[in-house]
């Protein structure tokens, strides 16, 4: 089985699928509650008892975490990269104390062309067309809406989880 994460200091997202690809687990895993966790390292904690009882209950033979992004476009400040870059560090430390695997990195790119998400109109949000793509590809995958009609929180987190984890197969099947 295959783990796949979207790592985030808010809400980490954590896909497992079998090796025919079928969803066994697609969660979002939300850290953002500051009373819970003041911190990152009470933020690493949760997610070390949540990895602990996925260990637990699957089989998982490879965890392939999405690497941080690093150009951020003006749209994060150099203190939210090296936050999450940190935090993607400590869950890949956790992954290997925790299960014995060493993570595979993967950018966000190379797991959206590992399964063929195609070119999108540039006027549709990518995380939109990422959620396209799998309500298109995936039957297991679906998502509830607010009242103003967007996706719960949580749900991109899920879905870019589960690319991840869609792409892990795929390199799995290669090396095999």
């Amino acid at each position: 089985m295959i783990l796949g994460l979207d790592v985030s200091t808010s809400i980490t997202g954590a896909s497992i699928l079998n090796l025919k690809e079928e969803v066994l687990y697609c969660e979002a895993w939300k850290l953002q509650n500051k009373r819970h966790f003041p911190d990152l390292f009470a933020k690493a904690e949760e997610v070390k008892k949540l990895l602990t009882q996925l260990n637990s209950e699957h089989n998982i033979e490879e965890v392939y975490i999405e690497s941080p992004l690093w150009i951020s476009r003006g749209k994060s400040s150099a203190k939210t990269i090296l936050t999450l870059a940190r935090f993607n560090g400590i869950v890949g430390w956790i992954v290997k104390d925790v299960m014995g695997i060493t993570p595979e990195f993967i950018t966000a790119t190379q797991a959206r062309s590992a399964v063929g998400v195609g070119k999108r109109d540039k006027s549709v949000n990518i995380k939109q067309h990422i959620l396209n793509f799998l309500l298109d590809n995936e039957p297991e995958f679906s998502y509830n809406i607010t009242k103003h009609g967007n996706p719960v929180p949580g749900t991109y987190d899920r879905a870019d989880s589960l690319i991840i984890a869609k792409a892990g197969v795929k390199c799995h099947l290669e090396k095999s």
